[in-house]
């Protein structure tokens, strides 16, 4: 019913059934293991002629004997996915709305990355283990402005790419799991604990680095002083609202851009604030109880307010912005950024880096007073303990009332 024959050095079987000759090559140059497959051919021949076993309409006739009925065709090999191809499907193919803009900049940005450093060619279903040490150990040696890539942004990165991967497993284009475990990783440097203006001021007097400043925080006393001082040098009414409302709240930049008439309540002096990635998929929101100061800065900004549904607005065309309308549609970022340095400019705050100090200082005031620590996460969102750790300290003259009491 069927035989074997050695052509160009690989074993080919030879069979007929129906009336027609089959000719098919085995792909081996065994010739025990070319006289098994026949032998199986030959059985499954049988099952057919005695009735256990059918040809479904259509089917390969080759492939079905030689896989025992599993196979009615011939594997299509599908075209290998390359890296580039993988990130552009990924993000061709992203629900409009599932991620902010700033996040999906920051995905194509890593994906520059692993295109650099892989190829962009890379086919990435032959990604291994070590295609990804090699990518950790190349990222680790690249110089910043602030020395080396750090760990946690390596590892931002990984999650971005795994998180294409795990999209391509369920597009069918991969199979297999993303092979990130056992990464051997640069040591991760922890981020200082947030300080006052005199700590920090002490340490870069004895020569540490400038950096320091990125965890400044303000007591109340010294935040009152900053926020009458951007009263008196805002240049755009709605800067002043905007610096208080995430001084007495610890709302991050992109939640105050967010935020909308309608998330105030004067009559129950709560703020709901829009989040984008304490719940993944989800947009979720916190409330957080509005100050006796605050609810005064809100009244009077919503009685001169220009008309909006965003909370911080303005009727005309900002100066150095790309826009060329009126912003009543929000503010950008960029635009944010630069009316956060205006007011603080040459003065004692200049060396306030951005938006987030003022939520450092929100939640470390919080701390100071001892809030429940429930209760903080609650208001600012706070979801890991490596964060919470961060900001889990009092003044440092409470710390010092508290180790004299002790040994009193």
């Amino acid at each position: 019913m069927a035989g074997i024959e050695l052509r160009n050095g690989r074993y080919n079987i030879i069979l007929r059934f129906g009336g027609k000759r089959f000719i098919r090559s085995l792909k081996t140059s065994d010739h025990d293991d070319a006289l098994g497959r026949k032998l199986r051919v030959e059985e499954n021949i049988r099952l057919i002629e005695s009735g256990r076993l059918q040809v479904p309409a259509g089917a390969d006739l080759v492939t079905f004997l030689l896989s025992d009925g599993k196979l009615t065709k011939k594997p299509i090999a599908k075209a290998s996915v390359t890296l580039s191809k993988l990130f552009d499907d990924f993000f061709d193919e992203l629900p409009e709305g599932s991620l902010e803009e700033t996040s999906i900049g920051t995905m194509k940005t890593h994906r520059g990355h692993f295109e650099r450093i892989l190829g962009k060619r890379f086919i990435v279903q032959d990604l291994a283990h070590d295609d990804l040490q090699k990518y950790v150990t190349t990222r680790s040696k690249k110089k910043t402005r602030k020395g080396t890539v750090t760990a946690t942004t390596i590892k931002k990165e990984l999650v971005t790419f795994g998180t294409v991967w795990k999209w391509g497993v369920s597009a069918g284009h991969l199979k297999g799991v993303f092979p990130r475990n056992g990464l051997r990783m640069p040591k991760v440097k922890e981020s200082p604990v947030f300080q006052t203006r005199e700590e920090i001021q002490r340490q870069i007097a004895s020569g540490a680095s400038e950096e320091l400043w990125d965890a400044l925080y303000l007591s109340m006393a010294e935040i009152e002083k900053l926020l009458e001082h951007v009263h008196n040098t805002a240049g755009l009414p709605f800067i002043h609202p905007m610096f208080a409302t995430a001084a007495y709240t610890g709302a991050r930049r992109s939640e105050l851009l967010r935020s909308q008439l309608s998330d105030i309540d004067l009559e129950r002096n709560v703020l709901t604030i829009r989040e984008k990635k304490r719940v993944r998929g989800t947009h979720s929101t916190r409330r957080v109880p509005i100050s006796a100061p605050l609810e005064k800065v809100l009244r009077t900004w919503i009685d001169h307010h220009p008309g909006s549904n965003f909370t911080f607005c303005h009727h005309e065309p900002i100066l150095h912005s790309r826009k060329a309308k009126a912003v009543t549609d929000g503010l950008t970022k960029d635009q944010a950024a630069h009316y956060f340095r205006q007011p603080i400019e040459k003065s004692e705050w200049d060396v306030i880096k951005g938006w987030h100090c003022l939520r450092h200082s929100f939640i470390s005031g919080c701390a100071s007073k001892d809030i429940d620590q429930r209760m903080i996460d609650e208001w600012v969102g706070h979801t890991t303990e490596a964060i919470r750790r961060r900001y889990r300290h009092f003044f440092p003259s409470s710390q010092q009332n508290a180790m004299e009491s002790l040994f009193a």
